[in-house]
């Protein structure tokens, strides 16, 4: 399997080549910036933000992963407050499906490549891509990936307080079956023409050379849902 274009892939690959890291979350203004995965440990951090009333968009940023009830968290703390979602960069399984609660979710500006992996059971035939990751599906397909149905429940994790506020509770401890480097690739490059916006499907052994991806004809992000501006 082989992409059409690899310009700009060398400072994808070197995000890849990272080493995990905990999820870091600051306040810019009225943005705000979590990279790293979301494994649960800023999750307290993220809803001050959000409830503090100033939040107009999250940003991920560089966000290889994490768990699927943090997924669920922060999924459902962002469609309870109605931010827009952005992506600068890497955008991966956990980080995707939160990156998709958004009332509007894009990709930044910038010279980056910015790129979102969703994990998927099998190669999606055309209907998959047209409908998976519109309104609800993301949240339902997130339940796909758990041993149990505790994380397609993503409310309980995160309820609301008596003054109204968003606050974290414990996890209910979901085992994921999301395989490393194995999904769907929606991706957004930039050229001297403008940005060219791509889907490949990753079965996973290719690992992180995604020049080996497959290509998916007539999928462009926008149309499918998965950027909605």
């Amino acid at each position: 399997m082989k992409m059409r274009s690899r310009i700009g892939w060398s400072a994808l690959f070197a995000t890849l080549a990272m080493a995990a890291q905990a999820a870091d979350v600051s306040l810019e203004g009225s943005r705000l910036v979590v990279s790293g995965e979301l494994d649960g440990s800023a999750a307290q951090v993220f809803l001050e933000h959000l409830n503090s009333g100033k939040v107009l968009t999250v940003v991920f940023e560089d966000s290889l992963g994490g768990t699927a009830d943090a997924a669920g968290l922060y999924a459902h703390a962002i469609r309870a407050t109605g931010v827009n979602t952005e992506v600068i960069g890497q955008c991966n399984a956990a980080c995707a499906y939160a990156f998709l609660a958004g009332k509007n979710h894009r990709f930044g500006r910038g010279l980056q490549v910015n790129a979102l992996l969703i994990p998927v059971g099998a190669r999606p035939n055309p209907g998959d891509l047209a409908s998976r990751w519109r309104g609800d599906g993301a949240h339902k397909s997130l339940a796909e990936f758990t041993a149990s149905d505790t994380a397609a429940a993503a409310a309980p994790a995160v309820p609301t307080g008596n003054e109204g506020t968003l606050v974290a509770t414990a996890a209910g401890g979901s085992k994921e079956k999301w395989k490393p480097e194995h999904g769907v690739l929606f991706t957004a490059t930039p050229t001297l023409f403008g940005r060219v916006y791509n889907t490949y499907y990753c079965d996973g052994t290719q690992g992180r050379d995604l020049t080996r991806c497959e290509l998916l004809p007539d999928a462009d992000p926008r149309k499918l849902g998965v950027l909605s501006e």
